[in-house]
């Protein structure tokens, strides 16, 4: 499957990699990327050969998040059309979540916003020394509303109070210690590492692997409940309209100080 975002591919292992393929805007999505892995996780999943997914990205970046054309854009609209809208991002984030086969996200670069919702949602995290993490939302003005079920349990509730609140750069290892990584290593030997973990995967029962997941799930915080979900939708949707919001994302991409409004 190739497409205008994305490639995906599987190999005779049964090793299926999506990479995002927007190198030249730093992988952000919009609604059309969103439709298309959606279209891809669907085919994964309902491939009886795929063992495992890998999550990576091309170029120096793994996911600046969301287009900040596309989110200027949608702010113009209707509050329905926003709801409509998060509701996608939304199933995007529910879906890679709650995938049936592991899933590795490998971060090579930077990863900011919704990236970092699409790296919270995956199994097991693997990202380059040199990798780099932000939560920006606030600072257009926004909320990382549809990703925050997925974050908050990646990092805790401690560590979503000063990143979603600050909206601080922080690195790879700080990324580690916080629990978004599992483990850093050197950009040089990011694929070797990799590889052994997938050979480590592969030595699993997939039904096993889809089971172990269903437990972890059910005995956590339910982060699939339906609820949680529409209201998160709901709250970007409101927000994203607002006056706020606009300002945000026209300062930014007027190259200028937001004027905020208390």
């Amino acid at each position: 499957m190739n497409t205008s975002s994305l490639t995906m591919g599987t190999d005779e292992r049964g090793v299926a990699t999506i990479t995002l393929n927007r190198a030249e805007i730093h992988n952000a999505f919009d609604d059309l990327m969103i439709g298309e892995l959606l279209q891809a996780l669907e085919i994964a999943e309902n491939d009886s050969l795929v063992r495992l997914l890998v999550l990576r990205a091309a170029g120096k970046s793994f996911s600046a998040g969301a287009d900040l054309n596309w989110m200027r854009r949608m702010a113009d609209y209707e509050y329905q059309q926003n709801l409509d809208d998060a509701m996608e991002l939304a199933r995007l984030m529910k879906n890679l979540n709650q995938f049936r086969k592991p899933v590795i996200a490998v971060v090579q670069g930077a990863s900011f916003g919704g990236g970092v919702g699409l790296v919270a949602c995956c199994d097991i995290a693997i990202g380059s020394s040199n990798a780099l993490f932000c939560l920006s939302e606030v600072r257009l003005g926004l909320i990382p509303a549809v990703i925050s079920p997925y974050v908050i349990a990646a990092i805790g509730e401690r560590a979503a109070r000063r990143y979603f609140l600050s909206a601080e750069r922080f690195d790879a290892e700080q990324a580690l210690s916080i629990g978004l990584l599992h483990e850093v290593v050197d950009a040089e030997v990011l694929d070797a590492r990799v590889q052994k973990l997938i050979e480590a995967l592969l030595l699993g029962g997939p039904r096993a692997q889809a089971e172990a997941k269903n437990l972890i799930r059910d005995v956590s915080n339910r982060l699939g409940d339906e609820g949680v979900i529409e209201q998160t939708a709901e709250r970007i949707a409101k927000i994203r309209a607002g006056d706020e919001a606009r300002e945000g994302l026209d300062a930014f991409l007027q190259k200028r100080s937001a004027k905020w409004k208390s």
